[in-house]
């Protein structure tokens, strides 16, 4: 008797089984054909991204060596296009190598590739902190007060490694102004900051004592 009940309840199961893939078989067919899509989609946009990074370094790569071998006329374009790319490590070398290479003299057009990387293309944290501290002591030279202050502010108020880096910035700057005491307070903020770089404590400990004490 129980094996019959057993055998109708398996029959019965098996029925409702059938009876929900017969009705809804158009439903599960669509379902399983987006999948497929969606799989396919994926793996696709994986190939590309990889091929298209391999293009994008072998661009970035052909454009230093030919500022090397002396042909300047297309490299400026060439690394502003991979800066306009936003990729996450590419995009930042082709800016320092712009910079660190005097290759463009219109500070307006750099702090516009740096707001490129900052603002508009996908970095870790860190990286973007470094970049703004970057953008800071590029123009810490031609700055007011408040255009630097501006600039620095997201790392003022936070508590990124290159905090320490941008207060030390600001306080050199004031210092050089001659503007002593927020120069002192900056340095001071440098010796209250968690996790300060500690090359930056000390050389703030030292401009303290010898040039700040009174």
């Amino acid at each position: 008797m129980d094996e019959d009940l057993t055998i109708i309840n398996t029959n019965t199961r098996n029925q409702k089984i059938k009876d929900f893939f017969n009705k809804n078989k158009k439903l599960i067919i669509s379902f399983l054909g987006i999948l497929l899509l969606i799989i396919i989609g994926f793996y696709s946009y994986q190939i590309y991204k990889e091929g298209h990074r391999e293009w994008l370094s072998n661009k970035y790569n052909n454009a230093i060596i030919k500022h090397k071998n002396g042909n300047n006329s297309i490299i400026v374009p060439e690394l502003k296009a991979v800066i306009e790319d936003k990729d996450g490590t590419y995009s930042p070398l082709a800016l320092y190598y712009l910079i660190d290479n005097n290759l463009i003299d219109n500070r307006d057009e750099i702090n516009g590739l740096f707001d490129i990387l900052i603002e508009k293309t996908f970095l870790e944290t860190e990286i973007k902190n470094l970049i703004i501290y970057k953008k800071g002591l590029y123009n810490a030279d031609n700055s007011n007060e408040s255009q630097l202050l501006e600039i620095l502010n997201p790392l003022i108020n936070s508590k990124s490694v290159w905090k320490s880096h941008a207060l030390y910035l600001l306080a050199e700057y004031f210092y050089f102004k001659d503007e002593k005491q927020k120069s002192k307070e900056f340095f001071n903020q440098i010796l209250n900051t968690e996790n300060a770089n500690l090359d930056i404590v000390k050389e703030t400990q030292k401009r303290l004592n010898r040039d700040l004490s009174e």
